[in-house]
C-alpha cells in the first residue's frame, strides 16, 4: 500500500477527494481491520484529543469514532446537543476557534452541511463529517469496503440503491461509486430522485466508463451485485408534512424476496441501519426474510464503520 499524504485534510464530503485517495483510504481500512483482528494496536493517535459533536443521536457513528480513537491511543470527548451551544448562544465560527485550540480533531454529526464546513474552515484542525442532511461520507466508505471484501474487487460491479434516492446516504454512495468505478443505479419515485447538479458533479469526478442510471422502474435492479436501501423517513423528518404520502409512494420499492430475485444474481443486501423490519407484516423498506438472509451483509457494514473511520482519522491526523 503506497502512502498518500492526507495529513491535516478534513473529511467533509467525498467530492473533495480523488479516486486515488479514496482507494488509499479503503486499503488503509483493510489494513487497520487486519491489525485489530490480530490484536495489534500501534497507537498512531497517541496523546491526541478528539471532540465528538452530536446534534443528532447515533449508535454506529458514536461507537465507531469512540472505539477507533481509543484503539489508536486518543481521548474522545463526547459533546451532545445539550453540552454545546453550537450556532445558538455561540456562533459556529467562535465554537470552531475554541475547540480547535483544545482538540486535535473534531467529528460533527448534525443537520447542516454548512456547519461542518465552517468547523473545518475556522478550527484549524481536521474535521470529519459523521452525517449531515446532505452527505454521509463515512458510511459510503464503509459500504464500498464491504463490497470490496465480499467480491475481492470493486471492478465491474453494479450497485443498486432503491428507495429515497435524494437522501444523504444515496448522495454519498453515488459519489463513492463514481470515484471507485462502481456502476450505480438509483431506483426511486421521480419526486425522490437525486439532484441533477449532484449527478453532474459525480460524473465529473468519476473514473472512466462509470455508468449512472436514475429510474422509477424496479426492473432496473437486474444485474445488481449489491442491493442497498435505507429508511424511508430520515432522522428529523418524522413530523414533517407529507411523510405518510412519501411512505405510500415508496411501498412499491420495498426490498423483498421478489425484488431480490429480479437481480438474476445471488446479490448481497446492504442497509446503513437502523432498519424497519419486524415480522413480515409491518416491514417497511426491507422485509425480515431479506434482512436476515445469508446474503445480508448489514452487520459487516456496521463493523466496517469502525475500520474506515479509524483509517480516516489515522490518515488525516495520525502518524502513519
Amino acid at each position: 500500500m503506497k502512502k498518500i499524504n492526507l495529513k491535516g485534510k478534513s473529511f467533509l464530503k467525498l467530492l473533495d477527494f480523488s479516486s486515488r485517495e479514496v482507494f488509499y483510504l479503503l486499503e488503509l481500512s483493510r489494513h487497520v481491520k487486519s491489525e485489530k483482528r490480530a490484536g495489534f494496536f500501534p497507537k498512531r493517535l497517541a496523546n491526541k484529543n478528539i471532540a465528538l459533536l452530536f446534534e443528532k443521536t447515533s449508535t454506529r457513528t458514536r461507537a465507531a469514532f469512540t472505539v477507533a480513537a481509543v484503539d489508536e491511543g486518543a481521548h474522545p470527548e463526547y459533546l451532545g446537543k445539550n453540552d454545546i451551544q453550537l450556532g445558538k448562544k455561540e456562533s459556529v465560527k467562535d465554537t470552531a476557534r475554541v475547540l480547535g485550540r483544545m482538540f486535535d480533531g473534531i467529528e460533527f454529526r448534525g443537520f447542516n452541511q454548512s456547519t461542518v464546513e465552517d468547523l473545518a474552515k475556522y478550527s484549524g484542525v481536521p474535521v470529519w463529517n459523521g452525517l449531515t442532511n446532505e452527505y454521509h461520507p463515512t458510511q459510503a466508505l464503509a459500504d464500498l469496503l464491504t463490497v470490496m471484501e465480499y467480491y475481492g474487487t470493486l471492478s465491474q460491479k453494479k450497485m443498486v440503491y432503491i428507495g429515497d434516492g435524494r437522501n444523504n446516504v444515496a448522495n454519498s454512495l453515488m459519489i463513492g461509486c463514481a470515484l471507485t468505478g462502481v456502476d450505480v443505479t438509483i431506483i426511486a419515485p421521480k419526486s425522490l430522485w437525486p439532484q441533477p447538479e449532484l449527478i453532474e458533479q459525480a460524473k465529473n469526478k468519476a473514473m472512466n466508463h462509470w455508468k449512472v442510471v436514475v429510474s422509477e422502474k424496479v426492473e432496473d435492479v437486474q444485474g445488481a451485485d449489491a442491493v442497498y436501501t435505507d429508511v424511508w423517513v430520515s432522522m428529523g423528518e418524522e413530523d414533517k408534512p407529507g411523510i405518510q404520502e412519501r411512505i405510500k409512494s415508496l411501498e412499491p420499492y420495498q426490498v423483498n424476496s421478489k425484488l431480490m430475485a429480479k437481480t438474476g444474481k445471488d446479490s448481497i443486501f446492504l442497509h446503513c441501519l437502523p432498519a424497519h423490519h419486524q415480522d413480515g407484516v409491518h416491514d417497511l423498506e426491507v422485509t425480515e426474510d431479506v434482512f436476515e438472509s445469508d446474503t445480508s451483509l448489514v452487520f459487516e457494514q456496521a463493523e466496517n464503520r469502525l475500520h474506515t473511520i479509524k483509517a480516516i482519522m489515522i490518515a488525516t491526523l495520525g502518524n502513519c
